[in-house]
């Protein structure tokens, strides 16, 4: 929307909007996550406390991985390790040598059709020697990569940007799997899902203006003027096609930037703003 058309919404929110549209609703995160291992530990490290500000891929919690570290070593020299495969290849080389060498002696009648057969057959084990080396060095390599992701496994790290919330555990304690050890919230943006009589809701789609009117002045964030309630300019981002049949309303929801780091968990009235009302202004 354009800076005309906010100062419009927000001059009609300003002016009053009627009783019926006033809407009362609850912020709440964008995000709100729990994590959790996916395998029983010990933790080893907790890295962040409530309040922090993470990122994604963020390190936040590790387990203990004394063992999975060891055998992860164990793999990696494994699958490092070409001395079967360069033995396999050198065998089969002079495999090859040996028959060249018996076929051509063969034509001269200084060696039988035996030995040759023989030195076919050196020759055939010697490849199958190469092709089950080569093998078993690209499955050491896959062992070392599971190695690799059973680690990962025991490093907790974040799914999203925000704020961490809560921190369940502390290092040394032994934690299951699934247990909840972290929250992470993001309110910025904010999130309020109104709901919304199917009526009003009729008029409304994804895009459309909303105002979202915060609490009094005694909660109001510092520094916020005190003639009046805080607002914020919203817009719908989803419209549910199912509506509440016992309320007779239909979920919608509204977006807002919080740069002012407002609490979610507030409650709020929201009015939406019908855009031929807004192209009029």
């Amino acid at each position: 929307m354009s800076q005309v058309g906010a100062v419009c919404v927000l001059a009609l929110a300003g002016a009053g909007a009627p009783a019926d549209d006033l809407i009362d609703a609850v912020v709440v995160p964008s995000r709100d996550v729990t994590l959790s291992f996916v395998q029983p530990g010990q933790i080893a490290e907790v890295l962040v406390e409530p309040g922090d500000r993470v990122e994604v891929g963020q390190l936040l919690i590790r387990q203990d991985d004394a063992p999975e570290q060891a055998r992860l070593a164990h793999l990696k020299a494994q699958a490092e390790d070409d001395i079967r495969v360069k033995a396999a290849e050198a065998r089969l080389a002079q495999s090859r040598v040996d028959l060249a060498k018996l076929t051509e002696a063969r034509t001269r009648g200084a060696a039988t059709d035996r030995e040759v057969e023989h030195a076919e057959l050196d020759v055939t084990i010697a490849e199958m020697s190469l092709a089950l080396a080569r093998f078993e060095r690209a499955q050491a390599g896959r062992s070392y990569q599971q190695a690799k992701l059973e680690v990962a496994r025991r490093r907790l790290r974040s799914s999203t940007a925000g704020i961490v919330e809560r921190v369940s555990v502390e290092q040394g304690e032994a934690v299951n799997a699934l247990d909840p050890v972290l929250r992470i919230v993001r309110i910025d943006p904010l999130w309020v899902d109104v709901p919304v009589p199917l009526a009003r809701a009729a008029r409304l789609d994804v895009g459309d203006a909303a105002v979202v009117t915060f609490p009094d002045v005694a909660e109001a964030p510092a520094g916020r003027s005190a003639s009046a309630p805080a607002r914020a300019e919203g817009i719908i981002i989803h419209v549910s096609s199912v509506g509440d049949a016992a309320s007779e309303t239909l979920m919608v929801r509204v977006e807002i930037a919080n740069h002012q780091r407002r609490p979610a968990g507030q409650p709020v009235t929201v009015t939406f703003v019908d855009r031929d009302a807004v192209d009029e202004e």
